[in-house]
């Protein structure tokens, strides 16, 4: 009986092009790979030879393991992720293996506090005209706002808007998303993409009208932490973006604004809008492990030595805030089959991770 820890991330994506002519031409892909390896270690829960048996019955092998420092958060793509899992073994002679995994979710640390730009508000406008029929129609103009540009999943967006509709045609609509964009880097290529996070809307704005965004809520849904920190292939980055759409053939109109998503919540913000929610320092220790004993594997790669994330302080503060609650990324669940796996696998087949989320209406 044994168990495998692994921590690793994998990007890959194909593309297909033509090479050749006429009767000679045919379709090729090509295929785009990056890896990271975290840790990868093996533990012998029972035996250690084939003379070994496990008889019948019900058997429990308490373990347990300690993560190496500066792992980067559990993240599912498109064309990559980062997965952690713990896969199970029995080895049975002459029959086949019976195996199973369990993927676990993994968040990294992103302090808003020690963010620079987290607290200062952001602003953008932007101008364009249209043009109908041969004639030069006049512009359409948007300023956007924000308070703050660092949040947390769980915080609520204050949208502070106003749009001119100063051309002859109506705005079909006008509204806001949060946008996750995301870089797959393999050895040769690098691919982007992006997913809607959150969008929220206004109605039609008629030629020479106008609209006003009033500090309307847009609130943060479970995502994992901007930029990814400790993974080299794969970048996450957050924008918030105002779309003036227009009838007709044209472009939007669009106000971006970069945001932080972070996994600790302002101070000052929690302070002055959920102070009656700080609690106790003590309130907030962690719980023991019970009556095992932590396994330090050696051999972990890079990560040879484990060590503080932060140097320890002498005086604890009087309160901290209390611990979020976590819950599934707003995308939902993927396949994570391996190919080395089928459908005879045990455990998991779809997993989503589950992210830092506050929740102070509580």
């Amino acid at each position: 009986v044994s168990l495998r820890f692994e921590g690793k991330a994998n990007v890959h994506w194909t593309e297909e092009h033509t090479t050749g002519s006429g009767e000679s031409e045919r379709r090729e892909t090509d295929h785009y790979y990056a890896h990271e390896d975290y840790f990868n270690f093996d533990l012998m829960l029972f035996g250690s030879g084939q003379s070994t048996l496990l008889q019948a019955g019900r058997h429990t092998f308490p373990f347990s393991f300690l993560l190496p420092p500066n792992l980067p958060s559990s993240f599912e793509g498109s064309f990559g992720n980062v997965r952690y899992s713990l896969k199970g073994k029995i080895d049975r002679p002459w029959k086949f293996d019976h195996k199973t995994k369990k993927l676990f979710t993994v968040v990294s640390v992103l302090d808003l506090n020690e963010q620079t730009t987290a607290m200062s508000p952001a602003e953008g406008g932007n101008e364009k005209n249209l043009c109908c029929l041969c004639c030069k129609s006049g512009p359409i103009s948007a300023t956007f706002r924000i308070d703050r540009q660092g949040y947390v999943p769980g915080e609520t967006i204050q949208l502070s808007a106003e749009i001119s509709n100063h051309s002859s045609r109506k705005m079909k609509a006008s509204r806001v998303r949060l946008i996750m964009y995301i870089m797959y880097h393999a050895i040769q290529k690098t691919r982007s993409d992006q997913q809607d996070v959150a969008v929220t809307s206004h109605q039609a704005i008629l030629p020479g009208g106008s609209d006003v965004w009033n500090r309307e809520p847009l609130r943060v849904p479970p995502i994992p932490p901007s930029n990814l920190i400790g993974c080299s292939i794969i970048d996450i980055n957050y924008v918030l973006q105002l779309e003036v759409e227009p009838a007709g053939p044209a472009f939007d109109l669009e106000v971006p604004l970069e945001l932080i998503i972070g996994t600790i919540p302002l101070r000052q913000v929690v302070q002055q809008q959920y102070g009656a929610n700080l609690v106790p320092f003590s309130a907030v220790q962690p719980s023991n492990w019970g009556p095992f004993s932590t396994f330090q594997p050696s051999n972990l790669g890079p990560f040879s030595a484990v060590q503080q994330s932060a140097p320890a302080v002498s005086q604890p503060p009087q309160c901290v805030m209390a611990p979020p609650s976590y819950a599934e990324c707003v995308f939902g669940k993927s396949s994570v089959l391996e190919e080395d796996e089928n459908e005879h696998t045990g455990g998991d087949k779809n997993f989503a991770p589950s992210y830092a989320y506050y929740d102070w209406s509580k």
